[in-house]
């Protein structure tokens, strides 16, 4: 068993038509599985939501059945803006959850193994508890759903990779992980992603590749790439792996390079 190099779509943003598909003949959300598979040779997607604003059930429908028919599966989608679920305003917390169980739905309908979800809070003791409560009174619903719930970093109360993994704990429960990557790992570790990864990375339900561009030698601008993969391998993660490309210009390009790095180093690590 090996690691897959899949493709976090909003990489492809640059590329994408306007959400009304007027006066932009870039690509639709629909051409985005063959085009991953054909073009980008990956092999699944993680689907940030804002990229499906606007999407009714049967165009979510259609989106599962073309990436259905590329082979190129939806895996996660993931809350782009951070949700106040540990804020004291009840109001607002439920708010915050009744749209993370919208995603859920939408998740499931996708055909998706998870979402992911940023949590806006205060790093207190106070938001710590509130955090865990809430999430954990979420889970069994989204449970029925056969999802699991991926917490990204954030500033504020899961900045430091400790007390992620201590909300983690705290939740508790088969269907609950991290989504860490390497540029939040990076800015966690003042730019040396390695040891945020390596804490990371038990919990994981997938990594993501943050990828900020090459230089004109062909190194990773930032942090080592292959370095990172040995990192997540050396504690035994074994899930997804999907790029995310947030640089300049087109993104094609640097994909490419990414995923020929990432996926030597992976078959270095597996030989």
């Amino acid at each position: 068993m090996t690691m897959l190099l899949t493709l976090c779509a909003g990489s492809l943003r640059s590329r994408m038509a306007s959400p009304s598909g007027k006066g932009n003949s870039g690509m639709r959300m629909l051409d985005v599985p063959s085009f991953v598979v054909k073009q980008l040779q990956l092999h699944g997607l993680n689907i940030p939501a804002s990229m499906l604003s606007g999407c009714s059930p049967a165009d979510l429908d259609r989106l599962r059945d073309a990436a259905d028919k590329a082979a190129c599966p939806c895996l996660v989608l993931i809350e782009d803006t951070p949700r106040p679920l540990a804020s004291p305003d009840d109001a607002e917390r439920d708010a915050a959850a009744s749209r993370v169980q919208r995603l859920a739905v939408a998740a499931n309908r996708l055909g998706c193994n998870a979402i992911a979800l940023k949590i806006e809070a205060p790093e207190s003791d106070a938001a710590f508890d509130m955090a865990a409560d809430q999430v954990r009174s979420m889970l069994p619903a989204i449970e029925r759903l056969e999802l699991n719930v991926l917490l990204a970093p954030h500033t504020g109360l899961t900045a430091t990779t400790e007390r992620l993994t201590s909300l983690i704990k705290r939740i508790g429960g088969f269907r609950i992980g991290s989504l860490p990557s390497f540029g939040a790992s990076a800015a966690a570790g003042g730019g040396d992603p390695i040891e945020g990864l390596r804490k990371l990375a038990p919990y994981a339900g997938a990594i993501h590749a943050t990828v900020e561009g090459f230089n004109k030698k062909g190194a990773h601008k930032s942090w080592d790439l292959a370095a990172c993969v040995t990192a997540i391998r050396s504690v035994g993660f074994l899930n997804t792996l999907a790029i995310d490309y947030t640089g300049d210009g087109d993104p094609v390009p640097s994909i490419e390079k990414a995923r020929d790095l990432l996926q030597a180093a992976i078959d270095k690590e597996a030989a």
